[in-house]
């Protein structure tokens, strides 16, 4: 047994300091606890997180990769490709949006995404500009600028799937969740010809509304995020309706699927209803899916179960 393919998240001794507890995982291992004794190099695995139905050889790895963007720009991903893709069996994709704004996707076990590549499908997980951990410079590339040069970044990342000879090209959607699913949904509106289908899993579809709604537990970073979006209530105001997806559904062409929580305070339902209705309006196929008793998140085991399961078969 050993870690050398782990990722190591925390360690601390006992109190005797004779063992160290480690929690470690990686991309195709949900987290787990072991203890190494110092004075025999003893290492044991104390937990064990995956669920035994899974076949661990059928998870994937990660790999990190790089693409330039329209202007150049360097963007970081991570790629994870099905076991069974290979030139001679071209497989679809999906472009993956980490939430945020500035969030960022790393190297790590995600349930979801594993579930997605098991049935065949390749996933990019696109840092685009504006994410966490690259620096403060590229982290402020898309103050106000949200939903153009980030968007850019995520159509890039579309053709560099497109250039892998193990993708199908003609059969690549985005998906996302929250910022993500902002991101989905102006995919899916600005630029309607890229993605074959587009995912938004409880995103933001209208800045003016969300920005004018934070919650008061997130007043202490309402004015940081003003001054990264906009201000609702000046002259930003018009930015952020020309960014906001909601009001340009009619550019819609792909199906779409929409999953929402009911509860949410961050991503208030309304959003996702009205989207719903104007795509629908416009003659674009929706699926919706709305969880009763979800917030801004399935944190419950069922609802991941039920919202992956119908994500796949929209797929």
């Amino acid at each position: 047994m050993a870690l050398e393919n782990m990722n190591i998240n925390s360690v601390g001794f006992s109190e005797d300091e004779k063992l160290l507890r480690v929690s470690a995982g990686s991309p195709n291992s949900p987290g787990d606890i072991y203890t190494y004794e110092l004075s025999t190099n003893k290492l044991n695995k104390i937990t064990s997180n995956l669920n035994s139905n899974v076949n661990p050889d059928d998870l994937v790895n990660a790999e990190v990769i790089r693409y330039e963007s329209f202007d150049g720009l360097e963007i970081p991903a991570i790629l994870y490709k099905p076991h069974a893709a290979n030139k001679k069996n071209k497989v679809p994709a999906l472009v993956w949006v980490h939430g945020g704004p500035g969030g960022q996707s790393r190297v790590g076990y995600r349930a979801s995404i594993q579930y997605l590549v098991n049935h065949g499908y390749a996933i990019l997980a696109v840092n685009n500009r504006g994410s966490s951990g690259y620096g403060k410079t590229f982290y402020s590339l898309d103050d106000l600028n949200h939903g153009e040069d980030d968007l850019q970044d995520c159509v890039w990342g579309k053709k560099w799937l497109q250039d892998q000879d193990y993708i199908n090209p003609d059969k690549i959607g985005i998906i996302g969740g929250s910022y993500g699913g902002f991101m989905t949904m102006a995919a899916m509106t600005f630029e309607p010809e890229e993605f074959k289908v587009g995912v938004n899993i409880y995103g933001v579809t209208n800045w003016i509304r969300t920005l004018r709604s934070i919650p008061a537990f997130w007043e202490a970073t309402r004015k940081s995020l003003y001054k990264e979006m906009g201000d609702p209530y000046s002259k930003d105001s018009l930015r952020l309706y020309d960014i906001s997806p909601l009001f340009h559904a009619k550019n819609i062409k792909n199906p779409i699927m929409v999953l929402q929580g009911a509860n949410d305070p961050r991503v208030l339902q309304i959003e996702s209803d009205e989207m719903v209705q104007e795509a629908r309006n416009a003659g674009a196929y929706v699926e919706y899916v709305l969880f009763e008793d979800a917030g801004h998140g399935f944190v419950k085991k069922e609802q991941q179960i039920e919202s992956n399961q119908k994500i796949l078969t929209f797929l």
